[in-house]
């Protein structure tokens, strides 16, 4: 409740308290006339006349008192809703104006993006998928609005160190709306493990591995900010306080800014099935998988153009999560993309998304 309408509760208060002390005075501590006892005469008297007289002027007075605060509680009355109206109005508009920035930042965005062809939106998260579709590759961008942080977590293949599945099964298994693949990983034998450093509900599943070679770390903090880059000790990347993250390479964009991809990276393979995560100022998550019907570097998108396109839609940060025949888009209960695989591939970490 405001300050406005509790200083207004306590004038009502104060303004009725004398009114309601009299007559509760009235009723205490007035003594009725005595009464005669077994047969006693009842003789009236100068004093019981006075005092009968006293008690009609009191009951006189009493009356006129009364709607003297009838009335004042009426006008205290109305008053108290015409203020509590005028703040409620007030409320609505501030929150109103509050969010206006925000709106227009969104709607900017938006309108770079096209208008989506398909849309959840709840309490907990905001989707929207768009059709990307600059000529030299197809795909898809899934812009996100986590409304609660715990909207978006990271899953282990069948909750195993060591397992895999397709983000079609884990989005199922979970109960998700909407997955992606996330980290890149390394066979041993018959199983799938995480690549490098990893973190799922706030624990290191392998430990920290200082980053090496061009790899970098992208994941979520505990407020749902996403975080990521290059961390060479533990004290860094705890700092951010990782709610959950994996690793693949490389960076691409930093603070709004374009970083250099590694030449590695550029032609091996030049153009390739990918998938991007990026989030803009206002910590909206945008995720672009793009779309190739093989892994020998003639079809897909390369880094630099996703970097590109990441950059002109106004994301701050970017990075490369794993490609090729790992790329995948689940929303729905449908896959989205087209992996080059002709199915899609069962790999150790998935982001998913709940409604």
């Amino acid at each position: 409740m405001s300050m406005e309408i509790k200083q207004l509760n306590r004038f009502f208060l104060l303004t009725t308290a004398p009114f309601i002390g009299l007559f509760l005075f009235m009723l205490i501590f007035h003594q009725p006339p005595k009464l005669p006892l077994n047969g006693e005469q009842l003789v009236p008297s100068k004093t019981l006349q006075s005092e009968t007289a006293l008690i009609k002027e009191q009951l006189e007075q009493a009356d006129k008192t009364a709607k003297v605060t009838i009335s004042s509680i009426r006008k205290t009355s109305t008053l108290y809703k015409q203020t509590t109206s005028t703040m409620s109005s007030i409320v609505t508009t501030a929150q109103v104006q509050a969010e206006r920035p925000a709106l227009i930042y969104n709607r900017r965005i938006t309108n770079r993006l096209g208008v989506p062809y398909e849309q959840i939106n709840t309490k907990r998260i905001r989707i929207e998928l768009y059709k990307v579709n600059p000529g030299s590759y197809k795909g898809y961008a899934m812009k996100v609005k986590l409304k609660d942080p715990s909207a978006m977590q990271m899953s282990l293949g069948k909750d195993n160190l060591g397992g895999a599945e397709t983000t079609m099964q884990a989005v199922q298994r979970l109960g998700a709306t909407a997955g992606i693949n996330a980290g890149g990983f390394a066979d041993d034998g018959n199983k799938r493990y995480p690549l490098s450093t990893t973190v799922l509900n706030g624990q290191y599943l392998t430990g920290f591995q200082s980053s090496f070679k061009d790899l970098s770390f992208v994941g979520l903090d505990k407020t749902g900010k996403l975080i990521g880059g290059k961390f060479y000790n533990k004290q860094e990347l705890d700092s951010l306080q990782p709610r959950f993250g994996a690793t693949f390479v490389p960076v691409l964009l930093k603070s709004g800014q374009k970083m250099g991809i590694p030449e590695k990276w550029k032609v091996s393979p030049l153009r390739a099935p990918r998938t991007v995560i990026g989030n803009y100022k206002d910590d909206q998550l945008l995720i672009i998988v793009a779309d190739g019907y093989n892994e020998n570097g003639s079809s897909g998108a390369t880094l630099q153009e996703l970097q590109d396109k990441m950059y002109g839609l106004g994301v701050s940060d970017a990075y490369n999560l794993d490609g090729g025949g790992s790329s995948s888009l689940i929303l729905n209960g449908r896959v989205v993309n087209k992996p080059s695989d002709g199915n899609l591939r069962p790999v150790p970490t998935h982001f998913v998304f709940y409604k």
